[in-house]
């Protein structure tokens, strides 16, 4: 196969991810550069790379997140494009503006569709246009408590109130009763302003045993649009997924073509380009969309497990103007994923547990993928993200998937620093995730019983 693509893409990010990226821009012939902080230095993605930039000190705001450097460094090496990867810079609409104003292609979707989709009153408004399925709840921001309380009434407790810029959690309170409105409206717009600089907030009915389910799409510039299936995330713990499955345990084939099937006529709609994530809450055969993730996302690889198609050779071959070259009815889904993602926390407290790795031993074996940039001598540094590998398993049936699972999980091997390892066991060897019957507040209760 040809790649008439690009001769260079500058990696702007940092670990597994830009290790990720770089690994499919070599598979297609593309050279690469990786930028990174002085605690990066001896990273595997800067040991890899065809070229490396040193774009500032540890901290990420001054390295990672510094626009100017990450440009400069761009113009430097004679980059043609650049990949943000996940987090840092990866929805920061300005960055992908000045990314195309430098004469670069930037590989993600476009600065009007990032911007809209950051703001979650914008995507919700954009959903209901698109007639997307939705939570009860707003229209939009509320500007005042008594706007709030109307609402409540209307949906009915228990309520959410969720800031408008937010993600990860923060800016989010339940109120089960009209008595406990005011407090969460209080601390939700606190915490919102203190996180993202925006204390606007809005309101949903809260959902007390939904499953997390999100749909992966890709776009290209020709006005094709296609799903890859949905990926179930609800093993979370404070808003963070530990664990992602392709497909739900929950779901049939016909749900999922339904809900792919508005999702991409939506998409086509709106003109929306490359790779995006919907996320939805799923509860009672009913799916709400809660927000959408304009870039790749952590847990693609289970998606590319089930269907065969690299989704970060797709992002590049749409950013160069390529056409998708296939349909939905050529997209086939074949067995069961699994992800584990492994941190550097202590597996009983969450503790960050950065340090030297003195030992690093992947497992394998047939359906057995590890993402990560460790290798052994690696030091953990402890300015970033605990994420340190993510271990995928695939197999015919869901069944095989947790046995495959939990060979690799006692094969794996990461000495000198403390890992999720050992909670990832156990939730494999748990008879209710086994059996698929878990929400999202189940591993909160899994991971307190282990506390004691």
């Amino acid at each position: 196969m040809s790649y008439p693509m690009f001769g260079k893409v500058l990696i702007a990010n940092r670990g597994e991810i830009a290790l990720r990226v770089h690994r499919a821009c070599q598979e297609m012939g593309i050279r690469t550069v990786a930028v990174h902080s002085t605690a990066d230095a001896t990273a595997m993605h800067v040991r890899l790379a065809d070229e490396s930039v040193c774009i500032g000190p540890p901290a990420a705001r001054d390295s990672y997140l510094n626009v100017a450097a990450i440009l400069s460094a761009a113009t430097i090496t004679g980059a043609d494009a650049v990949h943000p990867g996940y987090g840092f810079l990866s929805e920061n609409a300005r960055f992908a503006e000045m990314v195309e104003a430098h004469g670069l292609k930037f590989i993600g979707p476009s600065p009007d569709h990032i911007r809209m989709m950051g703001d979650k009153i914008a995507a919700k408004d954009a959903m209901r246009r698109l007639d997307v399925p939705l939570v009860p709840g707003s229209m939009g921001a509320l500007d005042t408590f008594e706007e709030a309380r109307a609402v409540a009434e209307q949906v009915k407790y228990p309520v959410l109130i969720k800031a408008a810029a937010g993600g990860g959690g923060r800016g989010m309170k339940v109120a089960r009763s009209a008595d406990e409105l005011e407090e969460a409206w209080r601390v939700a717009r606190g915490e919102a302003k203190a996180a993202f600089g925006d204390d606007s907030v809005y309101l949903e009915k809260y959902l007390d045993r939904p499953r997390h389910i999100e749909l992966q799409v890709l776009a290209d510039t020709h006005g094709n649009v296609v799903h890859f299936g949905e990926r179930d995330c609800s093993l979370q713990r404070r808003h963070q997924k530990l664990v992602e499955e392709a497909g739900s345990p929950v779901l049939t084939g016909a749900e999922r073509d339904a809900l792919g099937a508005r999702v991409t006529a939506g998409l086509s709609k709106l003109g929306y380009r490359n790779a995006g994530t919907l996320e939805f809450l799923w509860q009672d055969g009913q799916f709400a969309f809660i927000e959408m993730n304009t870039r790749l996302q952590v847990e693609h690889p289970v998606t590319e497990m089930v269907c065969g198609i690299d989704l970060v050779k797709e992002q590049i071959r749409i950013a160069a103007g390529e056409p998708l070259g296939y349909t939905q009815a050529d997209i086939a889904f074949s067995g069961h994923a699994i992800e584990c993602r492994i941190t550097a926390e202590d597996p009983d407290t969450f503790a960050p547990s950065p340090g030297r790795v003195n030992t690093y031993h992947a497992p394998g074996g047939l359906g057995v993928r590890v993402d990560s940039a460790l290798y052994s001598g690696y030091t953990v540094p402890p300015h970033y993200d605990s994420l340190v590998a993510k271990l995928v398993v695939h197999a015919p049936s869901r069944r095989e998937a947790i046995g495959r699972m939990r060979r690799a999980l006692s094969e794996m091997v990461v000495a000198g620093i403390r890992t999720t390892l050992p909670l990832h066991q156990a939730v494999m060897d748990d008879p209710e995730f086994q059996s698929g019957d878990y929400t999202i507040h189940w591993l909160e209760r899994f991971v307190a019983a282990r506390q004691g």
